[in-house]
């Protein structure tokens, strides 16, 4: 099997901490030179967070902030330009260190059903509620994501663009567990087949490989690779099904695994001995990575990442 990214690869989710954009992406390039991604850093403020940056790709369907909170606008606004001009900052930063790279870059953006638990209507209650919402929302994603594929491309046109579709709502929303507005109900589950449709379609959108991420218990895995991910990220120490996560990669997927600790090339060797798979199969199937988002100092946690990764390639 051939994998879109170098053997014994490290990479982060995406969000880190600090406010310095220029920083974080010379300490990203620097310390995971195998992978490298697209910082994001929501401690500048709304517009930098997931949604925010969700609700900036989006066409046609403007965002404003509402009571602390994201929803659909009826106009574009001074929320939804904070929001735009941060991703632009970013865009041109990744640009000004990254235009020569050419191995694999990653980006990140949130998938249809997390922006749909997480965005409110303009009369209140979350999209999801309104299933012909969110059908449309998972349309204005798909477009927003295929435009700022393109651009990423543009922006570094000798590197393999690996596209990172954060889902951490999704298993609420497959279980009916997503709370309604009132906080004393739960809106209903969405069908599988519904769920994967839309998602399949801001993956092939993307038009280049995608790895789902979802750092939630109950990850749908089956879903995720029937809708067209090339590898899933999760965090290990959620995941209660091996059996399900071993079918995944039995069938060629690979495995973004989210550990932390003291050994994480330790916890992911050991899963790996677990689900019965060759030693020699590891260090080209996974990615080693943080569970999710980092919030300690970042070198210290992105070079024991990259470290991890390294050393599984000895297994080849």
């Amino acid at each position: 099997m051939t994998f879109p990214w170098p053997v014994g690869s490290a990479t982060g989710i995406g969000s880190m901490p600090g406010t310095d954009i220029a920083e974080a992406q010379r300490i990203v390039l620097g310390e995971l030179p195998d992978l490298p991604h697209l910082p994001e850093l929501p401690g500048r403020g709304p517009g930098a967070d997931m949604i925010g940056r969700g609700g900036a790709l989006l066409t046609e369907l403007p965002i404003e902030l509402y009571a602390g909170r994201w929803r659909v606008a009826s106009r574009p606004g001074h929320d939804l330009r904070v929001a735009l001009d941060f991703l632009e900052r970013d865009l041109d930063t990744m640009t000004e260190q990254a235009s020569s790279f050419a191995g694999t870059f990653k980006v990140q953006v949130p998938g249809p059903w997390t922006l749909a638990a997480s965005l409110q209507l303009p009369i209140g209650g979350a999209v999801l509620r309104d299933h012909g919402a969110a059908r449309d929302l998972a349309g204005s994603l798909a477009d927003g994501v295929a435009a700022h594929v393109a651009s990423v491309r543009a922006r570094l046109p000798h590197a393999t663009i690996l596209l990172q579709v954060d889902e951490p709502s999704l298993p609420a929303v497959l279980a009916g567990r997503v709370p309604s507005e009132s906080g004393y109900g739960t809106l209903r589950a969405v069908d599988v087949s519904v769920a994967r449709s839309a998602l399949s379609s801001v993956v092939s959108a993307a038009g280049v490989p995608v790895v789902v991420h979802c750092c939630a218990p109950g990850v749908p895995f089956a879903l995720l690779r029937e809708a067209g991910a090339v590898a899933v990220a999760v965090d290990l120490s959620l995941v209660a099904d091996l059996d399900a996560l071993g079918e995944l990669l039995d069938g060629g997927a690979g495995l973004f695994a989210g550990v932390s600790g003291p050994s994480p090339a330790s916890t992911v060797t050991d899963l790996w001995r677990k689900l019965g798979f060759p030693l020699s199969s590891l260090p080209a199937q996974v990615v080693v990575t943080p569970p999710c988002g980092i919030s300690a100092p970042p070198v210290k946690v992105l070079r024991a990442l990259r470290d991890a990764g390294r050393r599984l390639t000895d297994h080849l």
